[in-house]
């Protein structure tokens, strides 16, 4: 048990090492997507603090409805425009988005043309390949969240528009809500485990938060 408890405490205090990589633009924006029943402004509080004390700008939308029951392509269009009117239709940013929100997101830079405009994608707690619970709740959404469906299957056709886009991937095995967690797994991305308790923990977790912020940041570095 003590063991256990050492190894889980390690891996709190650890992040995942930074992959190597082409040098990639400074990151000066940062658009955080959340995940399923959450408004913008629930999630990422702790990271989005810690990126605008260092000067990043950084917009978090609330999209609508928010649990994707009219399906995860209009949450994508209300991304996009909220992302033009804040930012413009032309500047560049990182996106960080959770669970749900990750596959808005691709749907987003795959299918939207947005891929030409971000330089670095890090999703938490993904279910890129589906997941279980999904067949618990209604909606289109849900539908498209399911294993197996046209809409995954659409996005793994598509995800060669990320071009060289920086990717990564972090993931839970305890997630109760992304089932199996290694349903996260994303080939396309660098995949990082943290064990963090919970599904909503992970845009918490102070390893996670460091290890986001570290991939960031990697990129102010190459360029200086």
């Amino acid at each position: 048990m003590k063991r256990r408890l050492a190894l889980f405490t390690a891996g709190l205090a650890t992040t995942a090492p930074l992959p190597a990589g082409e040098p990639a633009a400074p990151v000066q924006r940062v658009v955080f997507v959340h995940g399923i029943f959450q408004p913008g402004h629930w999630a990422f509080g702790t990271l989005r603090r810690r990126l605008e004390a260092q000067g990043i700008e950084c917009i978090a939308p609330t999209l609508t409805p928010c649990d994707g029951r009219e399906g995860l392509e209009k949450l994508a269009d209300q991304l996009k425009n909220e992302i033009n009117q804040q930012f413009g239709p032309r500047e560049h940013f990182s996106i960080v988005a959770f669970s749900m929100g990750g596959l808005v997101s691709r749907y987003y830079l795959q299918e939207l043309d947005g891929a030409g405009r971000c330089d670095r994608f890090i999703t938490l707690s993904t279910p890129h390949h589906g997941t279980q619970i999904a067949y618990l709740y209604g909606g289109e959404g849900a539908r498209q969240m399911r294993p197996g469906s046209e809409f995954l299957a659409r996005l793994q056709k598509s995800e060669g528009r990320l071009g060289k886009m920086p990717v990564s991937s972090f993931r839970t095995p305890f997630d109760l809500i992304i089932l199996p967690a290694t349903s996260s797994v994303w080939e396309r991305a660098e995949n990082a485990e943290f064990p963090v308790i919970a599904h909503p923990l992970m845009t918490r977790s102070d390893a996670v938060v460091s290890a986001v912020e570290e991939r960031l940041f990697a990129q102010r570095k190459t360029a200086e």
